[in-house]
């Protein structure tokens, strides 16, 4: 069964329950107290309740069942890559994204003993892979877990053995008294986590752009076909700033596409540009249309 260690699960519950009594104001979140999506939400939304949920499809649940207004998910890390399972979790929630938001990345190495003493990190495998050769390097072993935060409270629960240490936030040392052995670890100082905001509905009034677009198509299967799809983007100015495929099922037949696009729908090039891709595929599904919290090629 899915679970928190001990130590943060009590304060799940207050947490839960803070959330509860304001839903309007709850936003959801994966992960335990502490972890880099909590520290998000902070950031992104400093009115709202910060809602820890255990897995990203509990985050999503929340929103649906209207337990939160809205979710906080991390999508893509600029030294690991897309967020795994989110691509295909987002067109099958329902839900629309109504913004984003940038999070520089900045773990910590958590534990009792010296650095020369801890033989084994236990973290996200997210987090481990934005620090594989820093690990590496000082031979320290890694070590999945569900969570970054939750990691630091179960080295605690364990008793905080001096050869074990947990890679979490700064945050998650504070909340669950942790000692710092080594702060800033990563394998580039530029580390960084976009999440999108993730609602029932789109905003009746969106902020000022400029503006990002994010959509899923599949393209016909015929010749050219993604080819031909893409050249409306070029021939009408649309920058298109990611392009992702994706299989599903096992015929290796039936391939998505992940864009984002800059630019609003109601834009002229941009509308002319969906209708391109649209004759030339099976399906077109935009995802949302939000302000972009950092401008492409900043």
């Amino acid at each position: 069964m899915q679970s928190y260690p001990a130590n943060a699960a009590i304060l799940v519950e207050e947490m839960v329950a803070a959330a509860a009594a304001e839903p309007h104001r709850a936003v959801a979140f994966q992960g335990a107290p502490g972890a880099n999506s909590h520290i998000a939400v902070g950031e992104a939304f400093p009115d709202g309740l910060p809602l820890p949920c255990f897995g990203f499809e509990d985050a999503i649940d929340a929103v649906r069942s209207g337990a939160a207004d809205c979710a906080l998910i991390p999508i893509e890390n600029s030294l690991h890559g897309r967020v795994a399972d989110m691509h295909f979790l987002l067109p099958e929630s329902g839900l629309v994204i109504t913004g984003e938001h940038f999070l520089p990345i900045r773990h910590c190495l958590l534990g009792t003993g010296s650095l020369a003493e801890v033989t084994e990190a236990m973290s996200h495998p997210q987090a481990l892979g934005q620090c594989r050769h820093w690990l590496r390097a000082r031979g320290i072993r890694a070590i999945p877990y569900a969570d970054t935060a939750a990691a630091a409270a179960e080295v605690v629960a364990m008793g905080a053995p001096r050869h074990l240490a947990a890679l979490a936030p700064k945050l998650a040392a504070e909340i669950y008294g942790l000692p710092l052995i080594e702060e800033a670890v990563a394998d580039e100082e530029s580390n960084t986590t976009r999440f999108v905001a993730l609602a029932l509905e789109a905003p009746n009034e969106i902020a000022p752009g400029p503006y990002m677009t994010t959509l899923m198509f599949a393209v016909k299967n015929v010749p050219a076909a993604l080819f031909k799809a893409l050249g409306g983007f070029a021939t009408n100015g649309v920058n298109m700033t990611k392009l992702e495929s994706y299989q599903r099922g096992g015929a290796f037949q039936a391939t998505e596409f992940y864009a984002d696009i800059e630019g609003h729908p109601d834009d002229r090039a941009v509308a002319r540009a969906l209708e391109e891709l649209a004759f030339y595929s099976r399906w077109v599904r935009i995802l949302g249309t939000y302000p972009q919290a950092r401008r492409r090629g900043d």
